[in-house]
């Protein structure tokens, strides 16, 4: 084994002619502007709403308004650190790719175990959330629905969650033909779910009782932090827009434009779902219940018809967004293997689909055991975690490449420079600060055997280490 030395930690990729770092027929350039911004709004658009609202309503009360707009205000002080970076280093990898230039290769590795720990574990909290959606639908169609022993999590009266696998193996087997495809195909299934979040919103505002906003924040401010906290994860899709960044056109342009115009569709559509929705019903009714907008719509119109409608869009729309967060697991592994930090076996493309098809074989059976055997929350949180970390990082990022090469060619600059980006740093770390203590133990553990990993095979295997022998 090669003698440690501490400046190997910091070895740094360089950022000059980035683009011309990797042979033409590697990945292909094919997604255009609106496609990649479907990419973002796919990406985030789901469980948040969908799901993940039936757990942060409680924590907040209908104050969980003002955690939708706080955790809007940090993901978009973080989207124009994201566009920056994306417009100067547009690759794939995301934020580890960014990491790796200004922060280093340990720093990098651990933001990459940030990234797996984002992108797998919440492609599962999605994946979890299927079924309930499923059943919903079931019980509107056929008056039937499956046993809580495969429909449902442990943890929360099942055993197996067999439609989260069932959901994880056809995005996989959609990834394996190819980006290109599964671009296309996110982007009809994101308009359609925007259809239906709008066509619950004209609904719900029709039963929109003031009174059912009073009182307003019954856990104080330190609910509205917890659930802001609790639902970060729903802004994976900025991320994810970026690891993209290989398979973009005119990436220095359109990463950019595509970040800023994703995050400015979501956060409108969060804030109108979530007032109409604790609008729409008493915020306690929230506190266990499945389904929660299609409950919600069946309540206020008696017709099993809307809820339907609105079953079929959440399960169109967590579709779409466990495609896309397996997609950008998938080429954030590849980047790390091509780097040398984890095994060639990652980075192996299909010669005719030009697609990773061993590592997305990989990433799917992780996904579909940690859907299929681990509680919601325990994995909403951690995906909270690992998103807010890797955001705090991007942000420091900005900071640190202004100062050491500022001559860059950045294809967009963040406005009132140093403030944003250190607004970003600080609203991540109190959105950090926020999450519960076993999620912090968790997510220890998580670094300790990222840690292990980097010392034990990625610090000797890295492209950089065998540049130096």
């Amino acid at each position: 084994m090669a003698p440690f030395r501490a400046a190997d930690l910091l070895r740094r990729k360089p950022v000059a002619n980035v683009e011309g770092e990797h042979p033409p027929e590697n990945l292909h350039r094919s997604i255009g502007l609106f496609q990649l911004t479907m990419l973002g709004v796919g990406a985030t658009i789901g469980t948040g709403i969908f799901v993940a609202l039936t757990t942060a309503v409680p924590a907040a009360g209908p104050a969980v308004i003002v955690s939708f707009v706080l955790a809007g205000i940090t993901a978009a002080l973080t989207a124009l650190c994201y566009a920056e970076l994306a417009s100067t280093i547009p690759v794939s990898g995301s934020s580890y790719s960014y990491a790796y230039a200004t922060l280093g290769e340990f720093v990098a590795f651990l933001v990459g175990a940030c990234l797996l720990l984002e992108y797998a574990v919440s492609a599962s909290a999605i994946a979890v959330g299927w079924g309930q959606y499923l059943n919903e639908m079931l019980v509107d169609l056929v008056g039937w629905k499956m046993p809580d022993a495969i429909a449902k999590a442990p943890g929360a009266g099942g055993i197996v969650n067999v439609p989260a696998v069932v959901l994880v193996g056809a995005c996989m087997i959609l990834l394996l033909r190819g980006v290109k495809e599964s671009a296309a195909i996110n982007a009809v299934l994101v308009v359609l779910k925007l259809l239906v979040l709008l066509f619950f919103v004209v609904v719900a505002f029709s039963g929109f009782h003031a009174g059912n906003l009073t009182p307003f924040m019954p856990m104080g401010v330190a609910g509205v932090g917890a659930a802001a906290s609790s639902i970060f994860f729903s802004y994976i899709g900025i991320d994810a827009v970026s690891t993209a960044g290989e398979e973009v056109k005119d990436p220095r342009k359109t990463l950019p434009l595509g970040i800023v115009l994703s995050l400015l569709i979501v956060t409108a559509v969060y804030i109108l779902v979530a007032l109409a929705a604790v609008g729409a019903q008493p915020w306690t009714a929230f506190a266990g219940q499945e389904a929660g907008l299609a409950v919600i719509l069946r309540n206020l119109t008696g017709q099993a018809w809307t809820s339907l409608v609105l079953c079929v869009g959440a399960i169109v729309s967590i579709f779409s967004i466990t495609l896309v967060v397996m997609y950008g697991q998938t080429r954030i592994l590849y980047a790390m293997s091509r780097d040398g930090l984890l095994p060639k076996v990652f980075q192996r493309l299909d010669p005719k689909t030009h697609s990773p098809d061993l590592n997305t074989y990989i990433v799917a059976v992780f996904i579909a055991v940690l859907a299929a055997f681990v509680p919601l929350d325990v994995l909403v949180n951690l995906t909270s975690m690992g998103t807010l970390i890797a955001f705090a990082i991007v942000s420091l990022g900005v900071i640190i490449l202004r100062r050491t090469q500022p001559d860059l060619p950045r294809g967009y600059r963040v406005p009132l420079y140093p403030v944003l980006p250190a607004l970003s740093v600080a609203f991540c770390g109190y959105l950090i600060i926020g999450l519960p203590l076993d999620t912090w133990l968790l997510f220890a553990v998580w670094v300790a055997a990222a840690c292990a990993i980097y010392f034990g095979y990625s610090r000797k295997n890295s492209q950089l280490n065998q540049a130096q022998q």
